[in-house]
């Protein structure tokens, strides 16, 4: 008798606990290779259970999901305590978003299932296609959240991860979940010489990617530094996200700012300040404080911030150039915008039960749907406000722009003292080396930090610091293969793999 047929509320907790377990492969944890058993366990878990239904099946993935993502999204959570209204819906949230994330995992448990599961090698190829698939449409399905994908969890593992210039974060997670997968081998009914040979080549895969990567990083090192005539602060300035919500005086907001930036007259200095830092006002209104701006900033400056800005009835979340006196040189709206954080779905609906936006304002933001480069002292920076950066091949509107840094700015308070920030900062150290650029993070209650297009921290501020980056000299890189092709790449390789699951099940019907 199996377990399946015996205790049903065992069988689905072995899996809820499995997605727990493998939640600590992530950042800011990052011991990958726990993927490395509870993967396996998984596989071989649906494939020894007798006498399993599509639900069943179905089940033993969505409760490895929902293990997996109440682990480490509960800090979204924390994103409603700000608000009064949305502190009844805590516990709601804390369980139904996993819930439904884990939805994509059940999906691919099912479809796994009904392809059709053995003790053979097929089984690993064929369940490494569906959970990556599956993957992918989470990170696009309405909007997509493509957050703690598998393959986050070699974020610390630097030279593991540089193929990511080549084939992209969608198809090297197609990859590592395969790799992962094969010590499934040992429970199959095949010799050991076989077993081995299995194991050893995975382990001279993984070796030779780890190599590869390291010469990456190795002739990396004798680029030479491009010296700039005009530095840039990355300034992180850890203002409590309680006085975006009450009403507080700009002025001291920016007298913090200027405090904190340290600006040098004679000095020709890029200021980047985070996302939302003046909160409580619109980017017309920033005219007001023309005199604080002259008085501490010169015409050698330029100031880049954060703001919220209206035209017409629409409000934006935005990003903008300004010079010492106040005047607009650049302006980028936000593309993608978060739900319920920035706008309401079925807003109507939610505004008649008195909700509203997590963000300051009843009125939801508008999206815009260009983003163009900004050009500051000949330099080019492609702007990405928040959780932009966390879209693999889906950052850029036009591929034949080039650019020279990465810039994202960003208010990352509403996770709290959580795993969220790291999380979230991640996605800039991948979007790095897919793009070889430079990565300028300015985050308010987060990680800011200076990221070469390597992937590697030249300098940071932790979430519980405040203070400024200055980069002086840059290096460049050309144009990665993945940065011209995007996610075509991993179309590519799911036609690969779709073809080695017809061939290997054809050879295993003779």
């Amino acid at each position: 008798m199996t377990l399946y047929n015996s205790n049903k509320i065992i069988f689905y907790f072995i899996p809820f606990f499995l997605g727990l377990i493998s939640s600590f492969s992530l950042p800011p944890y990052s011991f990958f290779f726990i993927n490395f058993f509870t993967f396996p366990i998984l596989l071989f878990y649906l494939i020894s259970n007798k006498n399993l239904g599509k639900f069943s099946s179905f089940c033993i993935g969505w409760m490895f999901g929902f293990g997996y993502f109440i682990s480490n999204l509960y800090w979204i959570t924390n994103s409603l305590t700000f608000e009064q209204a949305f502190k009844p819906l805590i516990p709601f949230a804390l369980v139904l978003i996993p819930l439904f994330l884990g939805l994509f995992y059940g999906l691919s448990t099912l479809f796994s299932f009904l392809i059709g599961l053995n003790k053979n090698f097929s089984s690993i190829i064929i369940f490494s296609t569906i959970f990556s698939i599956f993957e992918y449409l989470r990170s696009s399905v309405l909007g997509g959240f493509p957050w703690n994908l598998t393959i986050f969890s070699l974020t610390d593992n630097l030279p593991s991860i540089q193929i990511l210039s080549f084939i992209g974060t969608y198809s090297l997670n197609l990859i590592f979940i395969t790799l992962c997968l094969m010590p499934t081998i040992i429970f199959f009914k095949y010799s050991n010489k076989i077993k081995i040979y299995y194991l050893t080549f995975t382990f001279l895969i993984l070796v030779a990617n780890f190599i590869f990567g390291n010469l990456i990083i190795k002739n990396y090192k004798k680029i030479e530094e491009t010296n700039l005539d005009t530095s840039i602060r990355i300034v992180s300035p850890k203002i409590d996200i309680n006085r975006f919500l009450q009403d507080i005086n700009p002025q001291e907001i920016l007298l913090d700012l200027i405090k904190i930036s340290k600006p040098e007259k004679t000095k020709k200095t890029i200021f980047i300040f985070p996302e939302g830092v003046l909160s409580s006002i619109y980017l017309q209104d920033i005219k007001k404080f023309n005199n604080l701006f002259l008085k501490n900033f010169s015409s050698n400056h330029k100031i880049i911030l954060g703001i919220n800005s209206y035209q017409d009835s629409k409000i934006f979340n935005s990003l903008v150039v300004i010079d010492n006196n106040t005047n607009i040189i650049s302006k980028y709206d936000k593309n993608k915008l978060v739900p319920f954080g920035e706008f309401l779905p079925f807003e109507n609906f939610f505004k008649k039960l008195g909700f509203k936006k997590i963000t300051q304002g009843y009125l939801s933001f508008s999206s815009s749907d260009t983003r163009d480069l900004i050009n500051i002292e000949k330099l080019n920076f492609l702007p990405l406000i928040c959780y932009e950066i966390i879209y693999s091949g889906n950052i850029k509107k036009n591929n034949n722009l080039d650019y020279d840094f990465i810039l994202n700015i960003s208010e990352d308070g509403w996770f709290g003292e959580s795993v969220g920030p790291h999380q979230h900062f991640s996605h800039s150290i991948f979007r790095s080396i897919e793009e070889g650029k430079n990565v300028i993070r300015s985050a308010n209650n987060g990680i800011s930090a200076f990221i070469n297009s390597k992937g590697q921290l030249i300098s940071k501020i932790i979430t519980t610091k405040k203070g400024f980056i200055e980069i002086k000299s840059f290096k460049q890189v050309k144009k990665t293969h993945f940065s011209s092709y995007g996610n075509k790449i991993f179309f590519y390789f799911l036609i690969i793999y779709i073809s080695l699951i017809a061939f290997l099940k054809i050879r295993e019907n003779k």
